[in-house]
């Protein structure tokens, strides 16, 4: 139907389908040229419900998180007016005559047309229950709901969400964003019914859990009570059940919204959505529907955009004249974030031989402990038919182009975590050309391989701008970046973009062998310019705090030193997820006298703080605010205490059993070594977090095989086992050296420890250390014991230094006006910042904004809620840049936002407001 002359196009309904059609009409060149006007091609009228234009549904949550509402917009003036596109807002159509081709819309204005799409949409389900109209009740599709519900929620403190589908999970955490108690109220067995099983629902069900949403599955809602004055106050379940309700969502599934094309005699489905053929043509040949009102051809409706997309563009080929596209199905593959959970599905999950089906094995991974469920079907040739991904989605990417065909390797290596024998999934070289990579836009492998070769792209960034792959859900990132890799693109060997030809080792090597002093110092010499950033700036005070005494360096926070820590280092305690501190005093050994008990539980019952005895045999202090932890020190430290060091990468516990004090079995004193131990290398930095263990015989009850330094007792010494460690892919230590004295064993840790504080890689963990410099425990003795390289009294030494140097950094604070004014709250005014850190500050209107002061003394400030997590602590972030913008990390996940504009960097539907900068003088805390 290619407009030969000019002709007239109504597109009813603005939203992300909608515009995606006019995208694809003005991809292939369908529409009229307004410099043209009576030239061939498409004349397009929309037809608009919102008073917006189309804007990005999928990440409408991020509103609620901080994302100004125009930063979500699809469409721009430029666009429209270069295309001659008449968008038409707030007056959406009422009338179809099919007969006569006319579109009556609700102000009476009669629209003729050539052709036109159908693309409303859907609306909420509403479960006709009592009340369900009461104030304080609300749906979640439009920003105006948006709106509604976070002016509404000002003066609430409950809200229960009513379904536990993807968009009732995305409701849920809009509610705990805005600070309600939030219900989940489920009618299916599980949650999210269509997209995961009940392992995959279990593990998803305890991660939210553990994040204080409360969830009821298997029943239904019955009622909404009210007040006096009719607002919602309780929800009435099936069971009987009340729940506090100050605000209930419904979001119990959508409905298309077909009501134009059943009055104007189209056929529609049994269930509701048009009915269309397979070029999304209706009963009428001149009238088409797209997206979620539309029954296509296999008889679905489907509530994803991806195959929303896919039908505009069919329809695009339709009136461009082509034809080529056709639309019978599509792949509903989806990866999410829910309420901090990766969840995703592909392919068919459910499918289960049944009903004539293909017979199907299943391969599942499952770790209760992460809140990881992984599943995996395969048919009865070894065909991939569909997975389920709960906890740990990274492998999605790489898993979705092989839907339908043999995976290249053993469905293992998918799905055990990262590092784990055997957990090495074959890269892009496996995948044929014609394997969809992103799903959202259909973009095929050899479509990213092209672009790379034809545009000389070298990162994520630049695949995303020519092919569109990856702007979608996001969940094929990793794939395309196997495919660069494929393509002979090198990374870069540094740590960023500010040391990108230098490793860790290396860095190290310069500020030890060349005595530099500073992050400045060391960034002018051998930086590639720019302020730093949440990479290289943590590295480098690593470094420094381990080689202070070398340094003649005095405390972490000193100068500059403070702007390079990370928000842990920082305050020295450990980060929540609320934008509270956990503090953890040192407990050595894990021996504590009844009256440290009692100091710690006085402590945390005034201060109100959550105790929990950790894994290592210390006791850890939650929910304490930033302003609190000095006060909290002077007492622990009062009763003995100091910095457990928690905060740091750097020695945490030496766990140990009691050893031959009491055990019957005992060989050794495992209780005094363990102490020595942690009193020794108490405070040393190092590239990641160090753990001990030490266990008084061979029964080994204080796990000691499974620390980076493990020793056990026996008849005639100490064994040291090293490189061991838990977590996600645990690794029993290697045996180094049997029978030691005492003064043997400390001088090889010294060594050990050392040695690895010079080579070790950013972030990487002794065993990974282990595995990367090659010959094993062969090589250590080599260089530890028999002294191949000559550096083991040099380790000794340095160790030493170490340990003479030592100061509880706790007390070094307490000890340091300048150190603690920064424990205030808000900074008494801009004069008082310091480069390249940045404050909290209460402007004039009560707006609490994060200002920053970059080393040329410009002044940033942006709103401190981090969108993300809805924590205050966007000031507690790294200042830095990032392709020449400043910026600043967030504290907790690391996303970056350009501190001119505000707009995250890793994800620009979401951003902080950007604030006036104050004069030199700030109101105080109220």
């Amino acid at each position: 139907m290619a407009a030969q002359r000019t002709q007239t196009l109504v597109l009813i309904g603005h939203g992300m389908v909608g515009h995606r059609l006019l995208e694809a009409l003005a991809e292939r060149g369908a529409l009229v040229d307004p410099e043209v006007p009576d030239g061939p091609g498409w004349r397009v009228t929309v037809l608009a419900e919102e008073d917006v234009p189309a804007y990005d549904r999928v990440h409408l949550s991020s509103v609620f998180t901080g994302t100004a509402p125009d930063q979500l917009g699809l469409s721009t003036p430029e666009f429209l007016a270069g295309h001659g596109i008449d968008l038409r807002l707030g007056d959406p159509a009422e009338h179809l005559d099919t007969a006569a081709r006319t579109v009556t819309t609700t102000s009476g204005t009669v629209v003729p047309y050539d052709a036109l799409v159908l693309a409303t949409g859907s609306y909420p389900f509403v479960p006709p229950i009592p009340g369900a109209d009461a104030t304080g009740c609300f749906t979640y599709r439009t920003l105006y709901d948006v709106d509604a519900l976070t002016s509404y929620a000002e003066r609430a403190r409950t809200g229960v969400v009513v379904g536990g589908g993807l968009l009732g999970l995305e409701a849920a955490g809009a509610l705990r964003t805005l600070g309600l108690t939030t219900h989940v109220v489920e009618f299916a067995p599980r949650l999210m019914p269509l997209q995961v099983d009940d392992g995959g629902a279990a593990a998803l069900r305890a991660t939210i859990e553990s994040m204080g949403v409360a969830v009821h599955t298997g029943v239904g809602a019955a009622e909404v009570e009210t007040d006096t004055e009719g607002r919602a106050c309780l929800l009435r379940l099936s069971d009987g059940r009340r729940l506090p309700a100050d605000v209930v969502v419904f979001s119990a599934g959508v409905r298309p919204r077909d009501r134009l094309a059943r009055e104007a005699g189209l056929a529609v489905g049994d269930r509701g959505g048009v009915a269309v053929d397979e070029r999304c043509r209706t009963t009428d040949p001149y009238v088409y529907a797209i997206g979620e009102c539309a029954q296509t051809s296999d008889g679905r409706v489907y509530g994803l955009v991806a195959p929303g997309y896919r039908m505009a563009e069919a329809v695009a080929d339709q009136l461009a004249g082509a034809g080529a596209t056709v639309f019978t199905g599509a792949d509903t593959s989806t990866r999410l974030k829910l309420l901090g959970a990766d969840v995703a599905s592909f392919g068919d999950p459910f499918a289960d031989g049944r009903d004539g089906g293909p017979r199907t094995t299943e391969i599942v991974f499952s770790d209760g402990r992460e809140g990881v469920y992984k599943k995996l079907l395969l048919g009865p040739e070894g065909q991939l038919l569909g997975g389920i991904l709960v906890g740990d989605a990274a492998a999605y990417g790489s898993l979705v182009p092989h839907a339908g065909r043999r995976l290249p390797g053993p469905p293992e290596a998918f799905l055990l975590p990262a590092g784990a024998a055997g957990a090495e999934p074959p890269g892009a070289g496996a995948l044929p050309d014609d394997a969809v990579v992103c799903s959202c836009h259909n973009v095929t492998k050899g479509a990213v391989a092209g672009a790379i070769a034809e545009h000389g792209l070298t990162d994520i960034g630049g695949v995303k701008r020519c092919t569109k792959a990856g702007t979608g859900c996001g969940g094929c990132v990793n794939t395309l970046q196997a495919v660069l890799d494929a393509a002979g693109v090198r990374r870069r060997k540094g740590l960023c973009e500010h040391f990108p030809e230098l490793s860790r080792p290396e860095l190290y090597e310069l500020v030890r062998t060349e005595h530099i002093r500073s992050y400045t110092e060391l960034a002018e010499r051998y930086g590639s310019g720019g302020a730093g950033c949440t990479v290289c700036k943590p590295v480098v005070a690593n470094v420094l705090g381990t080689l202070a005494p070398e340094l003649g360096l005095g405390h972490v926070l000193d100068g500059e030193q403070a702007a390079l820590q990370d928000s842990n280092d920082l305050f020295l305690a450990n980060l929540q997820k609320d934008g509270t501190y956990s503090v953890v005093p040192r407990v050595p050994g894990g021996e504590i006298t009844a009256e440290q008990l009692i100091a710690l539980g006085e402590v945390a019952r005034d201060h109100g703080l959550y105790s929990k005895i950790t894994g290592g045999q210390w006791i850890d202090l939650f929910g304490a605010r930033k302003e609190e932890l000095p006060a909290v020190w002077r007492r622990l430290i009062a009763a003995g205490f100091e910095s457990g060091q928690a905060y740091g990468k750097s020695l945490r516990t030496v766990k140990s059993c009691v050893g031959s004090r009491f055990c019957r079995f005992g060989q050794g004193d495992s209780v005094r070594l363990a102490i020595d131990l942690e009193l020794r290398y108490r405070g040393l930095r190092a590239p990641h977090k160090i753990k001990g263990g030490v266990s008084g015989c061979l029964r080994e009850c204080a796990e000691a095989r499974g620390k980076d330094i493990g020793v056990i007792a026996t008849a005639g010494g100490w064994n040291l086992y090293v490189c061991g460690n838990g977590g996600t892919d645990p690794r029993h230590a290697d045996l180094l050296a049997s029978d030691l004295s005492a003064a043997e064993l400390f001088a090889l840790i010294d060594r050990f420890l050392m040695y690895y504080v010079r080579t070790g890689e950013r972030l990487e963990r002794t065993s990974a250390w282990l595995e990367r410099i090659g010959g094993g425990t062969g090589h250590l003795r080599e260089v530890l014991i028999e002294d191949s390289l000559g550096i083991c009294a040099e380790l000794e030494a340095q160790m030493d230094r170490h340990v003479a140097a030592y100061r509880d950094e706790w007390r070094a604070v307490l000890d340091d006006p300048a150190a603690l004014a920064r424990f205030e709250p808000h900074v008494a005014g801009v004069e008082f910042l310091e480069p390249g850190r940045g404050r909290a500050a209460l402007l004039a209107d009560g707006t609490e904004a994060a200002l920053f002061r970059d080393g040329d003394g410009e002044v940033y400030a942006v709103g401190n809620r981090d969108p993300f997590s809805g924590a205050d602590v966007i000031a507690n972030g790294i200042m830095g840049s990032r392709d020449g913008v400043p910026v600043v990390a967030s504290p907790l996940h690391k996303q970056e936002f350009d501190l001119r504009t505000g707009v995250c960097l890793d994800d620009p539907a979401v951003s902080l407001p950007v604030l006036p900068v104050p004069g030199p003088s700030l109101p105080a805390r109220p």
